[in-house]
């Protein structure tokens, strides 16, 4: 009973529902005070109740018997706006629903990979000591001195979950741990692609480095710093721009922004922390791009992949190996039987 009462506040919460939007979405067929004696464990409902309820909260009723495991520590929001409790909450609780599919699946495939943090011993208190733990990190990432390709792939590629959640301009990204071995990074679905991007290197740095100890301000600065410095190879930079500028045409800076994957406006804060322009030519620029309405609408698209698709792709797996049924991979696929057997389907012979 308790069990089940855990699963449906959690569901309602995900949703962004009170327990009277509840009973509104179920056009009366079960009460707001009933929904409420569900939440404390005092009843349980039917059969055809507990149907209604998935109906009105978009999940399946597996959901409901699934053991509550999950905590997550010490959350980092990343936003633009101010993220209202209720947001926020639903934001965390999707993040808890998705994990928990995610270990039960890497628990059937026998997954138990470790991540190891390239940098866990670095002292990061100022720019340059940041500049130092990305070089570090990609001599151990092997990642060279090109710009990133895919910058999910990369994080999952080290055992970090990333996982994509839509939701509206308030939330960008967030990051955290599931206990304290595994790392998580959760970004906004519809960001495009340059910010997708920058948002998961951003929370890649709360996770690399120690940092906890400087004040927010200073955090945030300093892993704004390493997305750019991830993002946008020192060496590369100046190669391309030259060691010092004195002007930059915008439409040089769209095709960098193609090249790199990363907004124009982080070009510029990189080149400025290059010193390859001054702080004055960097002010200037941006009070140019906020009088064009560049600084939310900038020129220019990259085009670049940026998707998690791990996941999927280990149920793929785990249903050619046999290890779980269609059945079992619609549930954690959190899909209808017949919507995940036309998903296989798709590319059959």
């Amino acid at each position: 009973m308790k069990n089940f009462a855990e699963r449906l506040k959690s569901a309602r919460i995900m949703k962004g529902y009170s327990l009277q939007d509840l009973a509104d979405a179920l056009d009366g067929k079960l009460s707001k005070q009933a929904l409420n004696k569900y939440e404390q464990g005092l009843m349980k409902p039917e059969s055809d109740a507990l149907l209604m309820l998935c109906n009105a909260l978009d999940v399946r009723p597996d959901f409901f018997t699934r053991e509550m495991s999950i905590s997550l520590e010490n959350v980092e929001f990343r936003k633009l706006k101010k993220l209202s409790a209720k947001d926020s909450a639903s934001i965390r609780e999707k993040t808890v629903d998705m994990l928990e599919r995610y270990f039960e699946l890497e628990d059937l495939l026998g997954i138990d990979e470790q991540f190891v943090n390239p940098i866990k011993d670095m002292p990061i208190n100022n720019y340059e000591e940041m500049e130092a733990a990305v070089q570090k990190i990609k001599d151990a990432w092997k990642l060279g001195e090109d710009p990133l390709k895919n910058v999910i792939e990369l994080l999952e590629d080290n055992n970090i979950k990333v996982i994509e959640i839509s939701a509206g301009d308030e939330f960008v990204g967030l990051s955290t741990w599931e206990g304290i071995k595994n790392p998580v990074v959760v970004v906004n679905a519809n960001l495009k692609a340059d910010r997708k991007r920058f948002t998961v290197l951003h929370e890649l740095g709360h996770i690399l480095m120690k940092i906890n100890h400087l004040p927010e301000k200073e955090r945030e600065f300093i892993c704004h710093s390493f997305a750019g410095a991830m993002l946008i190879p020192a060496k590369a930079l100046i190669k391309e721009l030259g060691a010092s500028r004195t002007q930059i045409y915008l439409n040089e800076l769209v095709y960098l922004k193609k090249q790199f994957g990363a907004s124009i406006q982080a070009i510029m804060f990189r080149a400025k922390h290059l010193g390859i322009i001054s702080e004055s030519f960097h002010k200037n620029f941006m009070i140019y791009m906020s009088m064009k309405g560049y600084k939310k609408n900038e020129p220019g698209e990259y085009k670049g992949y940026e998707k998690s698709n791990r996941f999927k792709q280990l149920i793929y797996r785990a249903v050619a190996e046999e290890i779980i049924s269609t059945s079992k991979a619609a549930a954690l696929d959190n899909k209808k039987l017949a919507e995940f057997r036309d998903e296989l389907a798709q590319y059959a012979a």
